[in-house]
């Protein structure tokens, strides 16, 4: 569809993800000139326009609301209003709302601009020393248990490096079953409260870093980008079937006996799926 000559551009706009110093001033430029901002809390983008003087109105748009206000949104942009969409950190629409809008817009023919900036799931991958030519971003994991155990059991033989979002208060859970999943000897990387006062990269195995975790509190506080080394592209076959089996039966069973039942079905060697997912 062609939207008329008159019609405003839709500005996607990454801002910082901790550091101010982040929000570039084209992204400043931006967010002054546009007709409002569309963001995932009025709240929280309220204090960083504020930090950089800047007046412009702010709308909430997020994931309980984007579905009914997206065709009105593009009506305005149609009519010749200028949009700028954020979200709370980082660049909108990873892991954050906003597709929505995004998809409705271009459906109408209205321009989407990107204004890039800060990513934490770029930053983390510049930063961990893994392979970053092809690479799985997987967002945050379920909250359950069994569900996440079975999302990571599915990438036990991922080739590619792949980069996880967590919280706080999963980051021990979601270590001990990425241990279950890949092997607690398999490399990765940390990253907690990038660009923040307390920034911290831990690397390592899985086994490593999930023990770092465990005997330090600060190290469970913030948010955090987990990035770990893909599966060699000559891991035996059977090795990452059984990998994923135990996984899946790790969510009901103890240890011991998934890695029996595991090996059993597979043909994977025991003690590689149990000695290798698990401490102790």
């Amino acid at each position: 569809m062609q939207a008329p000559q008159s019609a405003g551009t839709l500005h996607v706009v990454a801002t910082p993800i901790g550091n101010l110093d982040d929000l570039s001033p084209r992204a400043q430029r931006v967010l002054r000139e546009v007709d409002a901002v569309c963001a995932e809390d009025t709240r929280h983008s309220r204090q960083l326009l504020a930090r950089f003087g800047i007046a412009t109105p702010l709308l909430a748009l997020h994931e309980h609301n984007e579905e009914q206000l997206a065709g009105r949104l593009v009506a305005r942009l149609q009519a010749g209003d200028s949009l700028a969409l954020v979200s709370d950190a980082g660049t909108p629409l990873v892991s954050d709302p906003g597709y929505r809008l995004v998809r409705a817009a271009r459906g109408a023919g209205v321009r989407v601009s990107p204004v890039p900036g800060p990513s934490a799931l770029v930053a983390a991958l510049s930063v961990a020393g893994l392979a970053s030519d092809r690479f799985v971003f997987e967002g945050f994991l379920p909250a359950k248990a069994a569900a996440r155990r079975e999302r990571l059991a599915g990438l036990a033989a991922e080739p590619r490096t792949l980069l996880f979002y967590e919280s706080s208060h999963r980051i021990v859970d979601a270590l001990d079953d990425m241990r279950g999943a890949f092997g607690g000897r398999r490399p990765a990387v940390l990253a907690r409260e990038l660009t923040k006062l307390f920034e911290t990269v831990l690397d390592g195995s899985l086994d490593e870093i999930a023990a770092a975790v465990a005997a330090d509190p600060d190290q469970r506080r913030g948010e955090f980008v987990v990035v770990v080394e893909g599966a060699a592209e000559d891991t035996d076959a059977r090795l990452a079937e059984g990998r994923r089996v135990y996984a899946a039966l790790r969510a009901q069973l103890p240890p011991s006996t998934a890695a029996r039942l595991a090996a059993e079905l597979t043909g994977a060697p025991r003690k590689a799926l149990y000695g290798g997912g698990d401490a102790g």
